[in-house]
């Protein structure tokens, strides 16, 4: 978070939601943002809500539009465009099939017959037992003349209050550890190496909850001195929530602060 940021969001309808966001930065970019949600009746699961329209639009022209369409009652697909400037910039599309114990996804990016250009990604993930689950993702791209595949393989074991996951591919190795202490206090560790690089970092990050308050607390810290955290606090009944965040860069000596109110 840098500098200041309004966000203005409004409900329409039970279907409609449009926001509107306004960024005023010293170093970086200063902009408007204006973003429009449709969003369906059909649940089939916790937390989703089909067809869904999104759309992003800024003060340059970029765009950032995506569509998710549920095909059948385990089959999910979704479309997603982007401009830069007016100008057109990648899209791909998905699909998605959801088992009672596995998940197989196929992705399509940026397809050009003409220049004979491609990026085909594809994942599959297989619960072996209710708190274990392992599986993979091939990476392919083509363009140019020029072809190359990456396969990756996954893990993840969920236990009641903690989450660990290891990716392992070609270039390096990502693990992660989360771990919810209470209804308060939840703090994640993350630790990624890449040979290509001869590189290795490390994060550690904590959530902190006061629901007396109505207050959150976000930091964070990693093997490059960064250290960064955002203060969220609600003001009832208005509805209103106000941030602060910083973030310092020792190595660099770089110290950035910002400031958002969000509406609604």
């Amino acid at each position: 978070m840098e500098g200041m940021k309004l966000i203005i969001n409004k409900n329409l309808s039970s279907h409609f939601k449009v926001s509107h966001q306004i960024h005023m930065s010293t170093i970086g970019l200063s902009g408007y943002h204006f973003n429009a949600k449709y969003i369906g009746d059909t649940q089939p699961g916790a937390g989703e809500m089909f067809p869904l329209l999104s759309a992003d639009l800024d003060n340059a022209g970029s765009l950032n539009a995506q569509a998710a369409y549920l095909l059948a009652e385990r089959v999910r697909s979704k479309a997603v465009f982007q401009t830069h400037h007016s100008k057109f910039l990648t899209w791909q599309v998905d699909v998605e099939y959801r088992g009672d114990d596995c998940t197989g996804t196929l992705t399509l990016g940026n397809p050009d017959i003409i220049n004979d250009s491609v990026i085909l990604v594809t994942h599959f993930l297989q619960s072996i037992t209710p708190r274990l689950v392992l599986g993979g993702e091939l990476v392919y791209h083509q363009r140019l003349g020029e072809e190359g595949a990456i396969l990756t393989l996954a893990g993840k074991y969920s236990a009641p209050n903690w989450v660990s996951t290891l990716n392992v591919g070609y270039g390096g190795a990502h693990a992660s550890y989360y771990h919810k202490a209470n209804q308060q206090i939840q703090v994640g560790v993350e630790f990624e190496a890449n040979t290509r690089l001869q590189e290795t970092s490390f994060a550690f990050g904590y959530h902190l909850n006061i629901p007396k308050a109505n207050m959150v607390f976000k930091g964070s810290v990693d093997s490059s001195w960064c250290v960064g955290g955002v203060l969220e606090k609600k003001l009832p009944p208005l509805p209103v929530t106000l941030a602060l965040g910083a973030f310092m860069n020792y190595w660099k000596n770089k110290f950035h602060c910002g400031f958002s109110i969000m509406v609604g």
